[in-house]
């Protein structure tokens, strides 16, 4: 299958096609010629050429970096991981289901780094789901770290920390247990929390 079948049959792809096709028209009242041609037609190595170069737009780095992760090319990767921590959710949404397609070893370290850095932690929320979802040995030590920063009852990060009680009720470790016991008396996590101790191992 090419580039551009996979690419176009991936719903994640449309959408973020959809997102940016609209950013763009908002910005600059047209969609440029090469915009198309990066979403369609453009192959591996100018997809890379286009990632690689100085003082592409925001819209044409993703487009590149989105596509190559599907395609499973590992120079997709650090744009991707820039993209999972970027302050629009829509983009980290996109960057975490092309890293997952990417399977790159350096995925998991790479989003443990992001969830667990304490002074990005409003942007944590994507790379938390994402340790959940890759189910890798730095999973569950990540998503116990970042959970217990967050079981302060007025901390006002608790959507990170349901997603990585949720996480850990996903993953089923019983290293997870002294923590989830920990957020049962926490408002807003506690009945996440005794729904994952169900899931326990």
């Amino acid at each position: 299958m090419e580039i551009s079948e996979e690419a176009s049959e991936d719903p994640e792809f449309c959408s973020m096609i959809d997102r940016l096709r609209d950013e763009i028209e908002n910005e600059e009242g047209a969609v440029p010629a090469a915009f198309e041609e990066l979403a369609r037609g453009a192959g591996i190595e100018e997809l890379h050429r286009v990632l690689a170069a100085p003082g592409q737009p925001l819209w044409a780095r993703e487009i590149a970096a989105f596509r190559l992760g599907l395609a499973g090319d590992p120079r997709a990767f650090e744009a991707l991981v820039l993209f999972l921590n970027h302050r629009d959710p829509e983009r980290c949404v996109s960057a975490a289901h092309a890293l997952t397609r990417l399977g790159d070893p350096r995925t998991a370290r790479a989003a443990a780094a992001l969830a667990t850095n304490e002074l990005r932690v409003a942007y944590a929320l994507l790379p938390v789901r994402l340790l959940a979802a890759l189910r890798a040995p730095e999973s569950v030590p990540a998503l116990v770290t970042v959970l217990r920063r967050r079981l302060a009852p007025d901390d006002p990060h608790w959507r990170v920390g349901l997603a990585c009680v949720e996480g850990l009720g996903t993953l089923g470790d019983p290293e997870a247990r002294g923590v989830l016991e920990a957020a049962l008396p926490h408002p807003r996590l506690g009945g996440a929390a005794r729904e994952a101790l169900a899931r326990l191992a």
